[in-house]
């Protein structure tokens, strides 16, 4: 199975993967989409191309790369880009994923699970720079202070403190978090658990809101997110305590229904 083609605002359309990646880039890279990178003919007062028409190439020209590497490996382009995502740097994975989804609906599962699956492995690397580095590496980041809270944060709710930034969408700092869990000696196999839980849950919603509305919907929740990333997160979090809560009153309800039928 190769790269998708052919995706537009509709299934069968003629718009190329390259053209719907770099519209649903614009909000991450905060460069107009409406513009092609090569329609700007504004220059600089010397005569040269504007920084931002410049950087809008560079940008159409980086977007055409990442799809000529990504053809060759069909479905598994997903879960290369997102350990790429996660292990070395920031790779916007949210285009990627709405991309494949919205052009072969049929793998509308595949590919969350892939993506959940190829972040969870890039953070092994994350796992073992944190583990080695402990605590002085994570308090060259971030402060005294805020280094405190996520350690209270984690010695309470443990997997929890690491599903629900997984969970979040860019420009969420997770790296943080998954550094945090590392230098804070989370057992291995439950970090990996928690990033995959959450990257999945946030790949699940993203597929289904892309086959109701489109592959647009990526610009709208990363705009969504930068103004109201206080509110997401109380809602996230919210919602997984809730299930939490269910979670462990429904394990009650059968003990005590267990117990019952014994006597």
């Amino acid at each position: 199975m190769g790269v998708p083609v052919g995706c537009g605002d509709a299934v069968g359309s003629t718009r190329s993967p390259l053209r719907i990646s770099r519209s649903l880039l614009g909000p991450y890279l905060h460069i107009p989409v409406h513009q092609h990178p090569s329609s700007g003919n504004e220059e600089s007062p010397a005569g040269s191309p504007l920084p931002l028409d410049v950087l809008k190439h560079l940008v159409a020209r980086y977007i055409g790369f990442i799809w000529a590497l990504l053809k060759p490996l069909g479905s598994w382009a997903v879960f290369a880009i997102a350990a790429v995502d996660s292990a070395f740097f920031g790779v916007p994975l949210d285009p990627v994923v709405a991309t494949y989804v919205y052009q072969n609906r049929s793998h509308a599962l595949l590919y969350p699970l892939l993506a959940a699956a190829g972040s969870a492995a890039g953070c092994i690397l994350l796992y073992w720079i944190g583990y080695r580095g402990g605590e002085v590496l994570l308090l060259k980041r971030i402060p005294r202070a805020k280094f405190e809270r996520i350690r209270d944060t984690f010695d309470r709710h443990e997997f929890w403190a690491l599903v629900v930034p997984s969970m979040m969408p860019p420009p969420f700092p997770f790296k943080v978090f998954a550094l945090a869990a590392s230098v804070f000696e989370m057992n291995f196999w439950h970090f990996l658990l928690a990033i995959f839980v959450g990257r999945l849950i946030r790949f699940l919603i993203l597929g289904m809101l892309v086959l109701r509305f489109g592959p647009q919907v990526v610009a709208l929740g990363s705009e969504l997110f930068g103004r109201h990333w206080i509110v997401l997160i109380v809602a996230a979090a919210g919602a997984t305590a809730l299930g939490v809560y269910a979670w462990a009153r429904s394990r009650k309800r059968s003990a005590l229904q267990g117990r019952l039928q014994n006597k």
